[in-house]
């Protein structure tokens, strides 16, 4: 196997734990806009609720001035009734009090569809508050764990950019380059092991003299799938490299 690879084995290991904190912290602020809109959307309740309670009472005002309007009319008809002459004039009177009469029932029916609705209103009021302050508390809570963890993530990603530089100082800038070209086109991915023969990525058998040269120490080859093209690399299993160390290890002479 080519001595280099095993840097690029390195190098890849970090690469992929790279790719994946990066993407972690890029979903933060993400996370936060929804905390964000979540409250927003409980201050937003809250406030449409207060502004249906506040239209309530206002028609609540209102029909109760409407009660006491026909009431007052009822009186002022009755009043009339002991100074007019004649019958038709008390019939016509009379009759004044009587749809004044049922007018009272309909305003005081109207008032009390909106004082049953008001209470309706308050109910929700107080529980749009008591929900925006339960998702207050949960939302700071949550903040600070995000805040704790992105923190968290942007050390690690410090450490292993860190442990990045450190990798590639091994490696020839050709072969880096070269590395860099193949995982771009394979979602980071740029070498692949063999086992049974097969290339791991893509599944394909590699040609036995490739595979007999990857096994062979000191090979200064890279070789490619020829399908999937990522670098090929091998490890010879441990079981069977102590099988090989054992048995061309020397005897004891009796």
């Amino acid at each position: 196997m080519h001595p280099n690879i095993q840097h690029l084995i390195d190098l890849q290991v970090v690469d992929l734990r790279l790719a994946e904190i990066r993407a972690q912290l890029s979903g933060f602020p993400k996370r936060l806009a929804e905390l964000d809109a979540r409250l927003a959307a409980a201050r937003k309740l809250l406030e449409t609720s207060k502004e249906a309670l506040l239209t309530s009472l206002k028609d609540r005002k209102k029909y109760e001035l409407d009660v006491e309007s026909w009431k007052e009319k009822v009186r002022k008809y009755k009043d009339q009734t002991a100074s007019v002459k004649t019958n038709e004039a008390y019939k016509a009177l009379q009759h004044e009090v009587t749809y004044a009469e049922g007018e009272v029932a309909k305003a005081e029916d109207r008032l009390l569809d909106r004082m049953m609705a008001g209470e309706e209103f308050e109910r929700q009021v107080k529980a749009a508050e008591r929900s925006l302050k339960e998702i207050e508390t949960a939302s700071s809570a949550e903040r600070q764990e995000l805040v704790k963890e992105q923190a968290a993530l942007q050390k690690e990603l410090e450490v292993d950019e860190a442990r990045r530089l450190e990798a590639t100082a091994f490696i020839p800038e050709d072969l880096l380059d070269h590395y860099h070209r193949i995982a771009a086109r394979h979602g980071g991915v740029g070498l692949a092991a063999v086992r049974d023969e097969t290339c791991s990525m893509c599944r394909v058998r590699v040609r036995p003299h490739v595979f007999q040269k990857l096994r062979r120490e000191g090979c200064e080859e890279v070789f490619h799938c020829e399908t999937c093209t990522r670098i090929l690399y091998y490890f010879e299993p441990v079981a069977q490299a102590a099988a090989a160390a054992e048995s061309s290890a020397p005897t004891d002479e009796s």
